[in-house]
């Protein structure tokens, strides 16, 4: 996997701009992906009908060359663009729908917030402030920068909307703790900031997408109502607060360095806040009380990070530099993010995860006298939809199939509901999570270390964090 990642200033990745770039190399990955997209097609093509077929060749293709970064993000999305629409494996809307998200345009005024903090000095200002509460060791910045990112979740719904957040303030705590772009502290730090604020938060039923989704699917087709500390304690002892410990661990030990260095202290008082940053502020602080609000107002919290970016862009503000819209936001990465999007709906336009989850549950080998093997069997198939689709389309996939599932495996509709969680909390690659993308472009992170890091968790929270939580719901009474 090539540590690369796309420039805020040229939407580019660092081996684009290279002569050359390892075309050789580049070019090779590009054909065996392509190779393989064609073969997955091809089979798939003897069981299913043809869009279903295509809609998977095309999701090896695109996955394959987002995940290998055989060519940069961007141009994947562009070509993905380019083959659904002339194929009418979807019609237009629904290609393109990534556009027109929340999610697209949350990153967009994400991106022009951002630029405010910095154009401002509130960012530097802020992490000042916060520098001095997170202690000396490099090992306790990482800690306190996951346990605030944490806590974040429980107060504010949108996990997108967290990382926007945050990261500005996070990169701005890097820089005044002496680590500069590429150190290992600032990828730990940003790492720390994204991850934090988002795996754990699978946890919280109203803090992340897919959790919303389920229960809200869950009550409209089974009258099945998840009450908030019910759902916690089912999940965040283990998938909460151990792997909030396993997190910080391992990002101390995959990208260690030395502990900050913090500007000597002078005995100046800090200069007062500008008008800007008095008026940033406030649009931060707006943007964060409607946010928390939105159960009742039920404006998305893109529309408000859009709002809050064009109040930014607005010359009578004087927040951005007049030459923010044209060299300060990354369209590169607006194109990734919504090519993510749209594929994630035309496979599930195409009915691709449903067939897939069809033709495992014959194969799965369900008995009522085995809970745990169905537990097991459940969330691998779970795990599978989401690699296929993205952590959303798990339970867009899964939950109509809920009682169909309960009935062969024998185990209670909600604890077969609550499989879902097991596989979706668990990230394998990045492309899978509209906001571990938002944090790799936001936060310029080196894309082999997002990777990296998924694929340990990963691995210990199949292979570790999963038994132990079967052992917390058995005594629970779940199984």
């Amino acid at each position: 996997m090539s540590e690369q990642t796309l420039s805020p200033a040229t939407g580019r990745s660092p081996a684009a701009t290279q002569p050359g770039g390892e075309p050789a190399r580049t070019t090779l990955k590009s054909i065996g992906i392509v190779v393989a997209a064609g073969a997955v097609g091809l089979l798939a093509a003897l069981f299913v009908p043809a869009p279903m077929a295509l809609a998977a060749a095309l999701a090896v293709f695109c996955i394959g060359m987002w995940a290998t970064a055989a060519a940069p993000e961007y141009w994947t999305a562009l070509a993905f663009f380019l083959v659904a629409v002339l194929s009418g494996i979807a019609p237009p809307q629904t290609v393109f729908s990534g556009f027109y998200s929340s999610t697209f345009w949350l990153l967009f005024g994400g991106m022009i917030l951002g630029a405010s903090i910095r154009y401002t000095g509130l960012g530097a200002r802020m992490a000042a402030a916060l520098s001095g509460m997170l202690g000396k060791r490099y090992s306790t910045v990482v800690a306190g920068v996951t346990v605030f990112s944490l806590a974040l979740a429980f107060v504010m719904p949108s996990s997108i909307g967290r990382i926007v957040l945050l990261l500005p303030i996070v990169i701005g705590l890097a820089d005044h703790m002496g680590y500069g772009a590429g150190a290992n502290g600032r990828t730990g730090m940003v790492l720390a900031a994204a991850f934090g604020t988002f795996l754990p938060a699978f946890t919280i039923l109203p803090a992340n997408a897919p959790n919303m989704i389920m229960a809200g699917m869950a009550e409209t087709l089974y009258g099945e109502r998840f009450s908030y500390w019910a759902y916690l304690l089912t999940h965040f002892p283990v998938l909460g607060l151990l792997k909030t410990w396993v997190l910080v661990v391992l990002i101390v030990k995959m990208f260690p360095d030395g502990d900050p260095q913090r500007p000597p202290d002078t005995g100046d008082k800090q200069a007062d806040m500008s008008p800007a940053e008095k008026r940033l502020a406030l649009v931060l602080a707006a943007c964060l009380v409607l946010w928390l609000t939105d159960a009742l107002h039920h404006v998305s919290p893109g529309w408000i990070a859009l709002a809050a970016g064009l109040f930014c862009l607005w010359p009578a503000s004087r927040l951005t530099s007049k030459k923010c819209i044209n060299e300060e936001v990354n369209y590169a990465s607006l194109f990734f993010v919504a090519g993510i999007l749209g594929l994630g709906a035309v496979i599930s336009s195409a009915g691709l995860g449903e067939t897939v989850v069809e033709r495992l549950s014959e194969h799965a080998d369900f008995s009522a006298d085995r809970p745990v093997w169905n537990v097991i069997m459940l969330t691998g198939i779970s795990t599978l939809v989401a690699m296929i689709t993205n952590l959303p389309g798990v339970p867009v996939v899964m939950t109509p199939m809920a009682e169909n599932l309960s009935a062969l495996t024998g185990l209670p509709l909600t604890t077969v509901l609550m499989t879902q969680v097991l596989a979706f909390s668990n990230v394998f690659l990045p492309y899978q999570a509209p906001p571990l993308i938002t944090a790799m472009l936001l936060g310029g992170l080196p894309t082999g270390a997002v990777v990296r890091l998924c694929l340990v968790m990963f691995a210990i929270g199949a292979l570790v964090l999963m038994p132990l939580d079967l052992l917390w719901w058995y005594a629970l009474g779940m199984m």
